[in-house]
C-alpha cells in the first residue's frame, strides 16, 4: 500500500515535467519565418515620378511612377506604374515579401492577379486576393500613392 502513493507521485512528476518540456519547446518554435528584410530589392525605390521620357522597355510618351513603400505584417509592398495617355499600361510590384517559402508561394500567384486587376480596373479599386490579404492591402496602398503622384484617379 505504501508503493501506490510513490508511483502516483512519480507518474505525476513525469507528466508535469514532460508537459513543461513540451511547452518550453513550443515557446522556442518560431511562429514565422519572416524576420529581417522582406523584399525583392535592397531598399525601397523613391516614391513619385521616376521618368517621363521613354526608358528601357517603356512605351514612348509614358510616365513611370513609384508608389510609396507600404509596410505590412510580412514586409513592405511597393508598386510602380507606367501611364500613357492617361491610362495605366503596366503595373509592377517592385517590392513585396519573399523572405519565407510561404511568402514566395502566396505572392507567386497574388502579385500577377493584382497586376492584371490593376490594368482592368484602371484604378486602385481592386479586389483582395484570397489568402493574400496583407499583400493586397499593401499593393492597393502603394498603387493609390503612385496614381495620386501621377494625378490620376
Amino acid at each position: 500500500m505504501s508503493t501506490a502513493p510513490v508511483s502516483r507521485t512519480r507518474r505525476n512528476a513525469l507528466v508535469f515535467g514532460g508537459t513543461a518540456a513540451v511547452l518550453g519547446l513550443l515557446f522556442l518554435y518560431p511562429t514565422s519565418t519572416n524576420s529581417g528584410r522582406h523584399s525583392t530589392t535592397s531598399a525601397a525605390a523613391p516614391p513619385g515620378v521616376v521618368a517621363t521620357t521613354p526608358g528601357a522597355g517603356q512605351p514612348a510618351g509614358s510616365t513611370v511612377v513609384n508608389g510609396t513603400s507600404v509596410p505590412t505584417r510580412y514586409g513592405p509592398v511597393q508598386v510602380r506604374v507606367t501611364i500613357k495617355a492617361g491610362r495605366i499600361v503596366a503595373a509592377t510590384a517592385i517590392d513585396y515579401p519573399t523572405e519565407g517559402g510561404r511568402d514566395r508561394e502566396i505572392n507567386s500567384y497574388a502579385i500577377p492577379v493584382l497586376q492584371r486587376e490593376t490594368l482592368v480596373a484602371q484604378s486602385a479599386r481592386i479586389d483582395t486576393v484570397s489568402g493574400a490579404t496583407y499583400t493586397s492591402d499593401g499593393y492597393r496602398g502603394s498603387l493609390q500613392a503612385a496614381l495620386d503622384a501621377a494625378h490620376l484617379k
